[in-house]
Formats: C-alpha cells, sequence, structure tokens
C-alpha cells in the first residue's frame, strides 16, 4: 500500500469517535436541526397555538405588574384579579355594547357584501373589468366569497382558540417552570447564555404587544370617532375592526380600512371619500406622533423588516399565519440578533431601548 494512502486510512480511522454514546448524541442532534424546519412546517397550526397561548399569557401579567408594583399584591393573587378584570372588561363591553356591536357587525357583513357584488356587476360592465375578473383566480374570483371565507376559518379554530386560553393561563401561572424547561435544553455550560437568550427575546415580546395594545385602543377609538361624525353606520363595529387590524403591523389598517369604506360606500360616494380620508389622516397622526411615541421603548425593529417578515410567513403558511405572524417576526428578528448578530459576529445590537 502506498505511503500516501496508509496516511489517509489512518486519518479516517482516527476521526472515528471511539465513544459511540457521542456519536448517537451527535447524531441525534443534526437529525433534530433538519427536522425542525419539516416539522414546523407540518405543525404550523401548533407553532399558531403556542404564540396564541403566550401571547395570553403576557396580556394577564401585563395587567397583573402594577398590582403587584403598586398595591403589593401577592403574585398568584395579582393574576387572578387580571383575568378577573379582562373577563369584566370582555363581559361589560358585551353587556352594555353586545347587541348593538353584534348587530353592526351584522350590518357590515351585509354592507360589505352589498357593495361589493355592485363592484363586481360593475366591472362586469365593461371589457376592461371583465378581463380583470377573469385573470384574477382563474376567472373563479367573487369578491362576496371573502366575508364568508373568513367567517368559516374562524369556526374551524374554535378548539385551538379553548387550548390557547388554557395553555395561556398555565403559561401566566408558573413561567418560571417553562422558563426553566426551555433552559434544560442545552448543555449545563451554555445554561446561562441561554437564560440571557431566552429573556431578552421574551422581554422584546412583551415590550411589543404593550404598545401594540395601545395603538390598538387609540386607534380604535379614533376611528369609532371619525366615522361616527362623518355618518358612517355602524361606528362601533367598524372602530372594533380598525383597532384589531393594528394587531397586523402596516397590513392589518390596511386591511380594516376596505370594510369602512365599501359600507361607507353603500351610503354615498361623498361619504366613502370623507372616510377614505379620515383613514389617511389617523394613520398619519399614528406615523407620525402615536407610534413614534410609543415605541421609543419598544421593540426597534426596522418597518421593512417588520413587513417582509409579515408577508413571508403569510406567503409560506397561509392566509391564517398573518394574525400572529407580527409577533412570529419579532421573535424571529431578536433571536437572530441575539444569537447570530451578538454572539457569532461580536457586532453589538440592540433590541429596544431597554436591552442594551
Amino acid at each position: 500500500m502506498a505511503p500516501a494512502q496508509a496516511m489517509r486510512d489512518n486519518s479516517f480511522l482516527m476521526a472515528i469517535p471511539t465513544d459511540y454514546s457521542d456519536f448517537f448524541k451527535r447524531t441525534l442532534i443534526v437529525v433534530a436541526v433538519l427536522a425542525t424546519p419539516v416539522l414546523i412546517w407540518y405543525l404550523f397550526g401548533v407553532v399558531l397555538m403556542i404564540f396564541g397561548a403566550i401571547i395570553l399569557a403576557m396580556v394577564l401579567r401585563l395587567v397583573a405588574e402594577p398590582l403587584v408594583r403598586w398595591l403589593r399584591l401577592p403574585e398568584a393573587v395579582a393574576l387572578i384579579v387580571s383575568g378577573l378584570v379582562l373577563l369584566g372588561i370582555i363581559g361589560g363591553t358585551g353587556y352594555l355594547f353586545g347587541s348593538r356591536i353584534s348587530n353592526q357587525l351584522q350590518d357590515v357583513v351585509q354592507r360589505t357584501s352589498a357593495a361589493t357584488a355592485a363592484i363586481e356587476k360593475n366591472l362586469q360592465a365593461t371589457a376592461f373589468g371583465n378581463y380583470l375578473l377573469q385573470h384574477m383566480i382563474n376567472g373563479n374570483f367573487s369578491l362576496t366569497d371573502i366575508l364568508p371565507g373568513v367567517l368559516k376559518v374562524s369556526t374551524t379554530f374554535l378548539e385551538g382558540v379553548v387550548i390557547m386560553l388554557i395553555s395561556g393561563i398555565y403559561l401566566a401561572a408558573q413561567p418560571l417552570l417553562y422558563r426553566r424547561g426551555l433552559i434544560w435544553l442545552f448543555p449545563p455550560s451554555k445554561h446561562a447564555r441561554a437564560a440571557e437568550i431566552f429573556d431578552g427575546i421574551g422581554e422584546a415580546l412583551r415590550l411589543w404587544l404593550l404598545g401594540q395594545l395601545v395603538e390598538m385602543i387609540l386607534i380604535g377609538a379614533l376611528t369609532t370617532f371619525a366615522v361616527w361624525i362623518i355618518g358612517v353606520p355602524s361606528p362601533l363595529a367598524i372602530g372594533l375592526i380598525a383597532g384589531i387590524g393594528e394587531f397586523i403591523p402596516y397590513l392589518g389598517p390596511l386591511l380594516a380600512a376596505i370594510p369602512a369604506v365599501l359600507v361607507a360606500l353603500t351610503k354615498s360616494p361623498e361619504t366613502a371619500l370623507w372616510t377614505l380620508l379620515a383613514y389617511l389622516v389617523i394613520h398619519q397622526l399614528e406615523g407620525e406622533i402615536i407610534s413614534p411615541l410609543i415605541q421609543r421603548r419598544m421593540v426597534a425593529i426596522p418597518p421593512a423588516v417588520m413587513l417582509l417578515g409579515i408577508v413571508a410567513i403569510t406567503y409560506l403558511f397561509g392566509a391564517i399565519a398573518i394574525i400572529f405572524a407580527a409577533p412570529i417576526a419579532v421573535v424571529i428578528f431578536a433571536a437572530v440578533n441575539l444569537i447570530y448578530v451578538r454572539d457569532t459576529l461580536g457586532e453589538k445590537t440592540t433590541l429596544t431601548r431597554k436591552l442594551g
């Protein structure tokens, strides 16, 4: 055998690990890393439920924090009070405005369907309109099918909502238990750094959620007042839709404006024009005044990164993923900054004003 060939064979033999248990562990790690994207793809519904539970737990703890800090209540008592407060707000709103909002939501659905049917009919009356309709979803496009489709999707996730609620309560009650479980997935020598990373990601998500909740309340109230002044039917329902739409940055407000303009269009073109102008003014105020004031101490994620992240997640996993696409994008952004940019590249990076 040639000396060079013998040296190569010896090098190969020396590279084989003598400890088969270590080799088996490394193999399992490689398989787990390769299988993770596949599992996320097939179990994305579970991922959405996990994010829903985490967000619910954070909301419960956000409400409980002032009770612990200012009233000196025990944490368990504060969480119970937090849950009761949230239930009271939801129940009280339902009691005072429930039937009214329900009727207005039904009115919005009916008026939106009527407006979209009228638009579709007008498009079909022209050659160019027919061309547009024929080239949207292979000529089988119907604008009036959108809302029933949304309602159908929401009912299929009723069980998932129940699971999210129960899981969120458990997460809020014992966050350290689940944090410790995540840290144990790493070698003992990495526990301290893993704890820092998980805490950083959790803080970034918590601050983002706090900012979004404040914006949702403000924009919902401003929109309700604006469309009421203009004279648009069902202002409470339209304001509710606008507030909920704020949970999805950039895309949510655009989607929430569509039913408002369509409802206004059923009254008159002038009302629709004033409604569109009101939305433009409100979201200009949001971009120039409200968001900068709120986000000064929130997540410093670039707008283009957030928008492209939402679009990418929605494109990959379907329209239902848009519900939690923004918090998923926040988590990915924070993880990349803490794990890759800071630890691997050694660059100084800032997630929020509080996280240095």
